[in-house]
């Protein structure tokens, strides 16, 4: 195929067009956050397992001129971990007609590295950050590093990396207290925050709904601080999102359990171990690291791709009788 050409779109049997990527660079953290993993961690994949840069160029390479991707997300773990990544982004920038690249961080190393994967190509970055209070932070994450994710976000802002998104997650008990303070944080500091209902991906399997904070709630919770007006919103767009009035702040809710957005969904997952996932909650994967080196053309790969994005189901179901948990946490399939 003719990399100018247009590709057939990238179609489920349920009309669905998926355009967003999200690519996994490593499994690993640096820090340890309570409703994510155990303190001690995870046992994490061998290098050799893992997606080289040139394979994961090549995955993107398909995925952009043969399969219609127009947006790449890159995820971790904490993918400023992956060694060498203004390089790896560079080389994605450069694919044509070239995706719109973002990237999914705690922020820990942000400070350090945004300038530089801004020039490499990169367009802007989500930071997770989860309360603003030092002591909370270190007893979520089992880390003191809330200073370095601050740093990181005004780093981000400073090399044009916009805009600056900042993922919250809400957990009853924990932070929930917190909710209109983010917001406000966001407000003076020019970042967009986005509040995200918890997902049963946590590695230990003790998620509970009761602990989740809604999107009801959350709304709530801004509403009593601030007079919100609905945003317009982008189509296939998870969040939903509203404006402080009388101001330029936006602020966003992600309600992944209480309102999903599968009808729309237009993402696709690649883990840092080259498989394939046509849905976070997926509990089937496609092996395109085997194809890969096994010496397949670029043609069966595609073949395979669009195989499994054909089988996607219809929806995640938390909530029915049909869940199933994937035996995956979120740091092993990427944010």
């Amino acid at each position: 195929m003719n990399s100018c050409s247009h590709p057939a779109p990238l179609t489920d049997r349920f009309g669905r067009v998926h355009t967003d990527l999200r690519v996994s660079l490593t499994d690993r953290c640096n820090l340890r956050c309570a409703y994510c993993m155990p303190a001690e961690g995870l046992d994490w994949l061998p290098r050799p397992e893992l997606l080289t840069d040139d394979e994961v160029v090549r995955l993107v390479r398909v995925a952009v001129e043969r399969l219609g991707i127009t947006a790449v997300r890159l995820t971790g773990g904490e993918p400023l971990l992956r060694r060498g990544l203004p390089g790896l982004v560079a080389r994605l920038h450069a694919l044509e007609p070239a995706p719109e690249l973002s990237l999914t961080t705690n922020g820990v190393g942000l400070e350090r590295s945004a300038a530089a994967l801004r020039e490499a190509g990169l367009d802007r970055v989500n930071v997770s950050l989860d309360t603003l209070r030092p002591e909370r932070f270190a007893e979520i994450t089992r880390r003191d590093r809330l200073a370095d994710v601050l740093a990181g976000l005004r780093a981000a802002r400073a090399a044009g990396l916009a805009p600056v998104k900042v993922n919250a997650v809400p957990v009853h008990g924990v932070n929930d207290d917190e909710i209109a303070d983010l917001a406000a944080f966001g407000a003076e500091h020019g970042y967009v925050v986005r509040f995200i209902e918890s997902m049963p991906l946590d590695a230990q399997g003790a998620w509970d709904r009761d602990r989740m904070v809604t999107a009801e709630e959350i709304l709530h919770r801004l509403g009593e601080r601030f007079d919100l007006v609905p945003a317009d919103r982008r189509d296939n767009a998870p969040a939903e999102e509203w404006r402080i009035a009388g101001t330029d702040a936006v602020v966003g809710v992600i309600a992944s359990v209480t309102r999903p957005f599968c009808g729309g969904c237009d993402r696709v997952r690649l883990t840092a171990d080259g498989q394939l996932r046509t849905c976070l909650f997926a509990t089937e994967e496609s092996d395109l690291r085997a194809l890969l080196r096994g010496g397949a053309d670029d043609a069966a790969l595609e073949a395979a791709w669009r195989s499994a994005i054909g089988g996607k189901g219809p929806g995640h179901a938390i909530g029915g009788p049909d869940f199933r948990r994937p035996e995956r946490p979120m740091s092993a399939i990427g944010g």
